[in-house]
């Protein structure tokens, strides 16, 4: 389990090693076409800032070699927002008094056909809180019963679930799963998540490996920006990726960088704050890394810097998104876990990807087309 290769890694020798790297180190990872973790790391240092241009003409031609000039789209589903964690920066945290909503089946169902008015999509992503005993298995197994009768690829994020569960999912049409550590520091990681099964850091850095085991079609990671060091979280969450990759070879995998913003209500300030110029570094040094990997982008990020992206290595974006609980039908007003910052409709976002050339696909990208002859 990744939790036993984790400890190999110093939180603190990764730092330094990052901030250390040299114009030579950048150099020297631009021009391999396959790179290590370590070049990687020279890839995102602030080293390599000097390096942009050069490496987005790299990123751009990787992304294109193995999915062509596509953007595959998907809405998220907030079937719930109850939740029994008392995570610091979520305002779905259980100690904050709330109304609490749960989609009854029939209200599901009405999301379903709301969404599939907006625009065709085949990709729906299905989010709660994390409260097992309300919102676990056998809500989960019907709500994605109803969803195939719409959708064709159908992901959950959710909390972490045993082998047995996620291949009882599968059963009921389950393709992916998106399961964000937050953080990889472990000696920190329960200043942000002090209480519920998400305190549990070791439970939550394996769910990759016991979706891997049950044989889960597609495995989503990422951190949430604005915890801890961005560099040093990126390069834990690309040892977790490489690790992966190896035991877990004929899975497909996705990276996602949210960034938490400042609230405006006085809430969980981010302890980091990454600039639009470090989001793009950061993904054009993914991309360099890894070429088959697919790069997320949500509606958190602005039109301007989803339009920039589109063709410079991001794969993924979500379109339309509401992020509170039946928020396309059933309860439009209720609270969102995040304000999103892109509100174009899905029509939109994909008459401004054709006008950059760019095809959206509106499945999965891997269903789409034979993206190893791209």
């Amino acid at each position: 389990m990744f939790s036993e290769e984790i400890k190999k890694y110093s939180w603190n020798e990764t730092t330094k090693q990052i901030y250390t790297k040299t114009d030579t180190d950048v150099r020297r990872a631009l021009s391999k076409e396959y790179c290590t973790v370590d070049d990687f790391m020279a890839l995102i240092s602030p080293a390599a800032i000097p390096y942009l241009e050069e490496m987005a003409s790299l990123s751009k031609h990787y992304t294109e070699e193995r999915f062509g000039r596509t953007m595959s789209l998907f809405i998220p589903l907030y079937l719930t927002n109850s939740c029994a964690n008392s995570c610091v920066y979520c305002g779905f945290h259980i100690s904050n008094p709330m109304p609490r909503t749960i989609l009854t089946f029939d209200e599901m169902e009405n999301e379903y056909k709301a969404i599939k008015q907006l625009g065709p999509f085949e990709n729906i992503l299905l989010v709660t809180g994390e409260n097992p005993a309300k919102a676990g298995v056998p809500y989960l197994s019907k709500a994605l019963d109803i969803a195939k009768k719409y959708f064709a690829n159908l992901k959950i994020e959710v909390m972490p679930l045993n082998t047995e569960e996620y291949r009882e999912l599968i059963g009921h049409g389950l393709n992916g799963v998106i399961c964000f550590q937050e953080t990889y520091h472990a000696e920190r990681y329960n200043i942000y998540h002090p209480r519920g099964m998400k305190s549990k850091f070791d439970w939550r850095v394996n769910a990759p490996d016991r979706m891997g085991e049950a044989g889960v079609h597609s495995i989503g990671m990422g951190v949430l920006i604005g915890l801890e060091d961005w560099r040093t979280d990126i390069t834990f969450l690309a040892y977790h990726l490489r690790y992966l990759q190896r035991k877990y070879w004929r899975t497909k995998y996705s990276v996602n960088f949210p960034r938490m913003r400042p609230a405006e209500n006085g809430g969980f300030q981010p302890n980091v704050i990454m600039s639009d110029k470090e989001l793009a570094q950061l993904t054009f040094a993914m991309r360099i890394f890894d070429h088959d990997v697919d790069i997320s982008y949500s509606t958190r990020e602005t039109p301007f810097i989803r339009d920039h992206m589109a063709s410079l290595g991001v794969t993924t974006m979500s379109a339309e998104s509401k992020t509170e609980p039946g928020g396309y039908y059933t309860y439009p007003q209720a609270l969102e876990q995040f304000a999103v910052s892109d509100e174009r409709t899905a029509k939109e976002v994909s008459k401004r990807l054709k006008d950059l050339g760019l095809e959206p696909v509106w499945k999965d990208w891997d269903t789409s087309f034979d993206y190893k002859e791209k």
